[in-house]
């Protein structure tokens, strides 16, 4: 399904009635069917750049490694806020931004980043939250299920966001959980699983019974000597 386009003309409107005092972010962005933060990032990116906030593309930007400093050094001063420098620099997303922050201040490289190269990747997959997941997967079925340009705005792979919206909507929230390495409890599996888990724990205490067994004989020998 192709991502959901709003015209420049529609957006306006929205902005300007928050900008006129006729509704709060909240209200406005109800009574229209768009997320809270999405106007909030759209009367911000107003404010900085005009209508041409509003002509530009937004989704599949390229991010040089100076383009990411600057904008991290600028947060980290305090010259900007995340929010202002979101909009001011037309990145995709807050999230972005403050994920360069974290790498930043963990001493690790802000690389180039090229979404047309990288979005189909396996290998740009990187690791995430369970919150990180809940937001993508809201990002990507707020914006018509846009899967290649949600995975270039948070930076993960389009198989990842593909494979989070199929499980949160076969399963809701409990579908983004990531189970590997977890081990599921006697009460969380089924009847056959815990007669095979029951047998192995009995094949365990009768290995163990024969070498207790066994040990007490070698015991009594050296004593007997």
């Amino acid at each position: 399904m192709a991502k959901k386009k709003h015209s420049v003309e529609w957006m306006l409107e929205r902005v300007n009635e928050y900008l006129n005092g006729e509704g709060s972010y909240d209200s406005i962005a109800k009574a229209n069917g768009i997320g809270y933060a999405t106007l909030v990032r759209w009367v911000a990116a107003y404010r900085f750049r005009g209508i041409e906030a509003f002509s530009e593309s937004g989704g599949n930007n390229s991010y040089s490694s100076t383009f990411k400093v600057s904008c991290v050094e600028a947060v980290l001063s305090g010259i900007l806020s995340v929010e202002e420098c979101t909009a001011k620099y037309g990145i995709s997303n807050d999230s972005v931004l403050r994920r360069w922050i974290s790498e930043y201040n963990a001493n690790r490289e802000l690389k180039d980043y090229d979404p047309k190269r990288e979005v189909y990747m396996a290998e740009a997959r990187r690791k995430t939250t369970i919150e990180e997941r809940k937001e993508i997967v809201k990002y990507c079925i707020d914006h018509g299920r846009d899967y290649k340009g949600t995975a270039a705005t948070y930076d993960v792979s389009y198989t990842q966001v593909y494979s989070w919206v199929r499980k949160f909507d076969a399963n809701g929230e409990d579908g983004l959980i990531d189970k590997r390495g977890h081990h599921k409890t006697d009460d969380e599996v089924d009847e056959l699983e815990r007669l095979r888990r029951e047998n192995l724990r009995l094949k365990r205490q009768l290995q163990e019974r024969d070498m207790t067994v066994e040990l007490l004989k070698k015991v009594r020998e050296l004593e007997g000597m």
